[in-house]
């Protein structure tokens, strides 16, 4: 098994020129996970992989990176061969979230009879989830309100951090086996958002040579922060991941 994880976009919410910062879990080849779906998310995922996705996780729900599922709902309820079929994680606490911000619309479709969720199969999760035989941790990060935001884990593979300011208890935990850490960190950091001088402060250097960063402000951004010696993501890379620790799997 050949895991990669493919960057579809880098950017912080206003850095449309980026694309919304968002990735997918690839096995051998295929698609097996999209992490957020923002408002283009999904042009991006057609052009790459000439399909729709089948599961999608949510890290939260600010609009960079759910703004894309009200679409995505209506290519799969209109599609026999997608409707209801299209996996959606999310942790339990984000479930009001998405049904005030996505899916609480009268009469979704022109016609009547829909609703929202009968596009997808919901699977709320706590702790994690099983998705195609792996098991993924999920925990709360530090962005905005407490409970409303919350990373994706496979253990011995990658951590995608979502949006938050530096999380080194949590990394201690779920970053403890060589981890490729895809994390969030502008130029400058904010009440929400990990700045750069953050990284140093936070986190071994051990664990700093394995960051990877996305979520920035714009390219000149991204451009300091590689001459600053940091790993940075850009739209379109891809990052072959270490294989998964063996009790994370099960015959799928």
């Amino acid at each position: 098994m050949n895991l990669t994880l493919r960057f579809l976009g880098v950017g912080a919410a206003q850095a449309v020129e980026l694309g919304s910062s968002g990735a997918v879990l690839e096995r051998d080849g295929a698609p097996l996970l999209l992490i957020d779906c923002g408002p283009e998310t999904l042009t991006t995922f057609e052009a790459v992989y000439a399909s729709l996705p089948r599961a999608v996780y949510v890290t939260h729900t600010h609009m960079d990176h759910v703004g894309g599922l009200e679409r995505l709902f209506y290519r799969a309820y209109f599609d026999p061969a997608l409707r209801g079929k299209v996996r959606l994680y999310a942790h339990a606490a984000l479930i009001t979230h998405l049904q005030s911000r996505v899916a609480d619309y009268p009469d979704v479709v022109a016609e009547g009879g829909a609703n929202f969720w009968d596009g997808y199969q919901l699977v709320p999760c706590s702790r994690g989830f099983w998705h195609e035989g792996l098991w993924f941790d999920v925990f709360p990060t530090r962005h905005h309100m407490p409970m409303t935001s919350f990373a994706l884990a496979l253990r011995g593979s990658f951590v995608w951090t979502g949006d938050t300011r530096p999380i080194p208890e949590m990394l201690a935990q779920y970053a403890a086996h060589g981890e490729t850490v895809a994390h969030d960190c502008g130029l400058i950091g904010n009440p929400s958002h990990t700045g750069v001088d953050d990284l140093d402060r936070e986190y071994p250097d051990e664990l700093r040579s394995r960051l990877v960063l996305y979520h920035y402000g714009s390219e000149a951004d991204g451009a300091a922060l590689a001459a600053r010696g940091q790993r940075i993501a850009r739209a379109g890379d891809t990052l072959a991941l270490a294989p998964p620790r063996p009790d994370v799997m099960v015959e799928a």
